[in-house]
């Protein structure tokens, strides 16, 4: 059957035409899309205690008692299997507090719930080595005697990914040997961050920052260590009352925490 819109009014002819998106708009309302939501997540001091067990554990050698928190900060995304919808998507657009990402970038392997957990806890783990082996070889190249009788164990729970590395360095570091003069690595403040940690030193990127910041104020730290290559992504909803270091390296983290407990001039972003 063929239409003849000469028929119809041009009001009548706008509705006729506008049926077929109405519909395909209704349609989009409610298909999921392949999107995720993320928003701040919880935080971890790595010198405490994690749902009610020490972070780090070092045998071996005698440890400091610290003060000030070394906070290891997360997101928290929806699920892999959780449907997202075009009202999720467009809420998430206009909020600070939430994130809009391509769900195969939050969950690479799957939507398999197992899957994503098994991958998230490899990476922790390969994190956790990696973040022995760097604090190992700084305080080692820093005149530290001991290092080969330290045995680090890590427990941050149900905690996945490799984002805690630097932090769990800076926690090693701060229990076995402080700042190096007898004081704290963090000099008594609540310090937050983020960042990966090779065996070699090296900070590394790990998405998910302008989150991470709002977490990290909202449980009181001060200041938040991030990855020089984020800094951008940092400043992009900083909160109130949060400063900014950038870091590339576990020795120039180190150096820069030396230089805030000192009351120095440090780089911002």
């Amino acid at each position: 059957m063929v239409f003849s819109f000469a028929r119809f009014s041009r009001g009548q002819a706008l509705a006729v035409c506008a049926l077929p998106v109405v519909a395909l708009l209704a349609v989009a309302a409610v298909a999921p899309l392949p999107f995720a939501v993320a928003q701040p997540g919880g935080t971890a001091n790595v010198l405490g205690k994690h749902e009610g067990k020490p972070v780090l554990t070092i045998s071996g050698v005698p440890t400091r008692e610290t003060k000030g928190a070394l906070r290891m900060t997360t997101i928290a995304a929806t699920g892999p299997q959780m449907d997202v919808r075009l009202g999720d998507v467009v809420d998430g657009w206009f909020r600070s507090d939430r994130a809009v990402m391509p769900k195969d970038s939050v969950y690479p392997t799957g939507d398999d719930v197992k899957e994503v957990q098994k991958h998230n806890l490899g990476d922790m783990k390969k994190s956790q080595d990696e973040a022995v082996k760097a604090a190992l070889a700084y305080l080692k190249a820093d005149g530290y005697d001991d290092t080969g009788k330290v045995d680090v164990k890590v427990d941050l729970g149900k905690v996945g990914g490799p984002s805690a590395g630097l932090f769990l360095s800076l926690g090693i570091i701060d229990k076995l040997d402080g700042d190096g003069s007898g004081g704290d690595l963090t000099g008594g403040r609540d310090i937050a961050g983020t960042g990966t940690i090779s065996a070699s030193g090296e900070v590394g990127p790990v998405g998910g920052v302008a989150l991470k910041t709002q977490g990290a104020r909202r449980d009181g730290a001060s200041v938040f260590l991030v990855p020089r290559a984020e800094c951008a992504d940092a400043k992009a909803e900083l909160p109130k009352g949060l400063r900014l270091v950038p870091v590339t390296t576990l020795k120039g983290t180190v150096e820069a925490l030396r230089t805030l407990r000192e009351g120095g001039d440090l780089p911002s972003c």
